[in-house]
């Protein structure tokens, strides 16, 4: 779908959805340079094939030298703290760094060859929603998380005006799964993503599964999720990229599937793979919504897409399969 040799800069390329990325785009003829600082990454992720600098968003010096030196003229921005829970404790700590850090990263663009700007937005920012959302419907964030985001997409559309490059912004639902190169996948024990943490107790002799909430207005009374294979994901990249490099115009995109699962129908499916599994049922979490789930017509239209990895099993069997070889790294 690139149809130039791009100098791409990754910022938060050894995190989870930026090494899928990187591991995409390094099969094409652009130039990678990766800027994460490891806070939250992992060097385990960093793909050999890329350039990796480690810096921080925020530092606006550092990465105008990267950007002028390297000659980047596109932007993949995907660093970001990414908990929902963890935001309602640590506001401060979520705004410096998601929407201090973007407007710092987009100051750092002024007088550059930046001409292609891609970001790593949410689901989220929708809030409470009934059916498919789709592009059009009024954000209306819920948790503080939700929020820096909102707040970071608004920055991109302003600077884009400003400093005349053009956007894309891809508003992830539930990214889950692992590639199938086997080399990447997602590491850490987040215990507020569903697939890591079913991934994470199928290894565990006796699995335990907590359920925030029963009580949503949902046909099980627990949450309903769209879940998207994080390398379908990074197929999503390299095609906004091209997208990018042959309109003059900015987009928003759903990243999604358009289907919903509950987790207690994603915990049942689990539990026919491991028999002797408890589930318990918990408090809501603040912050969480009922449901929320894509309409992806846009981007299936524009794009004529067909996604790779359409199955919930597949995810769920590609994040069993990473977590077995992170046991053993």
């Amino acid at each position: 779908m690139i149809n130039k040799v791009n100098k791409i800069l990754i910022t938060g390329g050894a995190g989870y959805i930026g090494s899928h990325v990187a591991e995409k785009l390094v099969k094409t003829k652009c130039k990678i340079v990766i800027v994460d600082n490891l806070q939250r990454g992992s060097r385990k992720l960093i793909n050999k094939k890329t350039n990796f600098i480690k810096a921080d968003i925020n530092n606006t010096k550092k990465l105008r030298q990267i950007i002028l030196k390297k000659k980047i003229d596109t932007i993949i921005h995907l660093a970001s703290f990414a908990s929902v829970a963890e935001s309602q404790k640590f506001k401060k700590r979520y705004y410096l760094n998601n929407v201090i850090g973007t407007q710092k990263l987009l100051q750092a663009c002024k007088n550059t060859n930046i001409k292609n700007f891609i970001y790593s937005s949410s689901c989220s920012i929708y809030g409470n929603v009934k059916g498919k959302v789709s592009e059009t419907k009024k954000p209306n964030p819920k948790s503080y998380y939700a929020f820096t985001k909102y707040k970071s997409e608004n920055l991109i559309k302003n600077f884009s005006k400003k400093y005349k490059f053009k956007y894309v912004i891809l508003r992830y639902f539930n990214v889950a799964g692992a590639s199938n190169s086997g080399k990447i996948g997602e590491i850490g024990n987040r215990n507020d993503r569903l697939i890591k943490n079913l991934a994470i107790q199928f290894f565990k002799r006796m699995a335990k599964i907590n359920i925030h909430g029963t009580n949503y207005k949902t046909k099980d009374g627990t949450c309903i999720r769209d879940y998207i294979h994080v390398s379908d994901i990074a197929d999503i990249h390299n095609m906004c990229i091209g997208y990018l490099n042959k309109n003059f115009k900015s987009n928003t995109f759903n990243c999604g599937y358009e289907k919903g699962y509950s987790v207690l129908e994603i915990s049942n499916i689990f539990k026919k793979l491991k028999k002797n599994t408890i589930i318990k049922f918990g408090k809501r979490r603040p912050g969480d919504v009922g449901q929320v789930f894509a309409n992806s017509s846009k981007f299936k239209k524009i794009f004529k897409w067909k996604p790779k990895y359409n199955d919930i099993k597949k995810i769920l069997y590609s994040s069993i399969k990473w977590e077995k070889k992170l046991n053993h790294l």
